[in-house]
């Protein structure tokens, strides 16, 4: 079984292939606004690295957010036209559930990214990946709140700088390889129904709301 995992729902290009519970190859790249320019690119140079074609993968996992809009729209598109063309299977995976498996605590895991003006997305995690809180969009003042009320020791797992951060915090590395072993046997989705978590609205329709 070769699986083919893709994240681009930050600044960052995060795609690897796995073969059997084995990484073969992966890219952790920054890539800001040249996502949606080098993110097929590369993801090709890759298969090539490895000697597979397209059609060789018998299954794709996807990240649909919450992150970047821009950067979420790149993967998922590039992510259901590959498992559309090529009859493929897809996953959708949560960022933060990315996000929080790329980490080993014996507390509570707690992804957040930075959703600007005061507000986060974040979630909270057990040590056994059990997601206690689900996915929000949430001021990170209430979110603190929330993290007041459990008892043992809490992870940060984030690559954004914010006040609250003066908890214990780590940088978010992703582990390709967990994460694909984690969730390769979830159910999969028609790619058509593959669609972005946002979470909230963009700052056009935010406009349109309230006007």
């Amino acid at each position: 079984m070769k699986i083919l995992y893709i994240d681009t729902s930050s600044s960052y290009l995060y795609t690897g292939i796995v073969e059997d519970n084995r990484l073969l190859i992966e890219i952790k790249e920054k890539l800001d606004k040249e996502l949606s320019i080098f993110t097929l690119p590369k993801i090709a140079e890759m298969l090539e690295k490895v000697n597979l074609k397209p059609n060789d993968i018998d299954k794709i996992i996807v990240v649909n957010g919450p992150g970047s809009f821009t950067g979420i729209r790149i993967g998922i598109t590039i992510a259901k036209t590959y498992a559309w063309t090529l009859h493929k299977p897809i996953i959708m995976l949560s960022s933060l559930e990315a996000m929080a498996l790329s980490v080993k605590t014996d507390g509570y895991i707690v992804p957040i990214i930075n959703a600007r003006r005061g507000y986060v997305y974040g979630s909270i995690y057990d040590a056994h990946y059990q997601n206690i809180i689900k996915d929000q969009y949430i001021y990170y003042e209430k979110l603190l709140e929330q993290l007041k009320l459990l008892t043992g020791s809490i992870v940060i797992v984030s690559n954004d700088d914010m006040d609250m951060f003066s908890l214990n915090r780590v940088k978010y590395d992703p582990d390709i390889l967990k994460i694909v072993k984690f969730v390769q046997d979830r159910e999969t989705v028609n790619p058509h129904a593959v669609e972005p978590a946002y979470l909230k609205l963009t700052e056009a329709e935010e406009k349109n709301h309230d006007s």
